[in-house]
């Protein structure tokens, strides 16, 4: 990508909505198919979810992963002029989500009691790209998400475990895509390594109060390989 501005108009295209300075907000399959009646995500039938009614955002684009199998945007955006507070993601996400769903109201297949409701967000998955725990005020992001009564579902590739310590969502996720050190530098292809502190991630979701789950990409031909590898560092995390 030759220019930020490249950068920017590709991921509109994409169908993101740009939020201040690094953040974004972007629908994902099943607030679509919920506001038709078509099935909702496994959030909703484990925990109660309403996927028309979750925003899928992330704190920033940047990411210290390039995974060979993700079809994430990974260009490194850095704010020109310091990072958004809390207070403002929050609020440019919800607008950015009342404009994603206005575009529904059209549709004959739209739910309106649930597109009215959508209008509403009530649950934040802090998950969409980039890596959120490279935010600094990634705790504070969250409890402006509770603050105004909102669940919150993080993910993160472990890599900042001292972030990890810190905050409070309501379900934590780590990625996991690699058994073993050697698999993880050629499957993450990190900007540095990073396993060790990965695997310090890991043993310290067994003692956070949140809810916690590993997350596992598999690739025949790459990383499904060693189960008993990945169940010792499952067994460690205690999810």
């Amino acid at each position: 990508m030759s220019s930020i501005s490249e950068l920017y108009a590709l991921l509109k295209k994409q169908g993101y909505h740009l939020v201040g300075q690094h953040s974004a907000v972007k629908a994902c399959l099943w607030l679509n198919k919920s506001l038709r009646n078509e099935g909702v995500c496994y959030k909703s039938k484990f925990y109660g979810i309403s996927s028309h009614r979750c925003i899928q955002m992330t704190p920033t684009l940047r990411c210290n992963h390039r995974c060979i199998f993700c079809w994430r945007p990974i260009e490194m955006i850095v704010p020109k002029h310091g990072w958004d507070s809390p207070e403002t993601i929050v609020d440019g996400c919800i607008t950015a989500q009342m404009r994603l769903v206005s575009g529904y109201a059209g549709a004959p297949t739209t739910d309106l009691s649930r597109l009215e409701e959508a209008k509403h967000p009530k649950h934040a998955a802090i998950s969409l790209a980039g890596e959120p725990t490279l935010y600094p005020f990634l705790a504070e992001l969250i409890d402006e998400f509770h603050g105004r009564n909102m669940s919150t579902f993080l993910v993160t590739n472990g890599t900042h475990p001292e972030t990890l310590a810190d905050v409070k969502p309501t379900q934590l996720y780590v990625s996991l895509n690699a058994p073993d050190k050697e698999t993880y530098t050629k499957v993450c292809n990190p900007i540095r390594d990073e396993w060790a502190k990965i695997n310090d991630s890991l043993e310290l979701l067994s003692t956070l109060k949140t809810r916690t789950a590993i997350r596992i990409t598999l690739v025949e031909g790459l990383n499904l390989k060693e189960p008993e590898k990945y169940a010792r560092l499952v067994a460690k995390a205690e999810p």
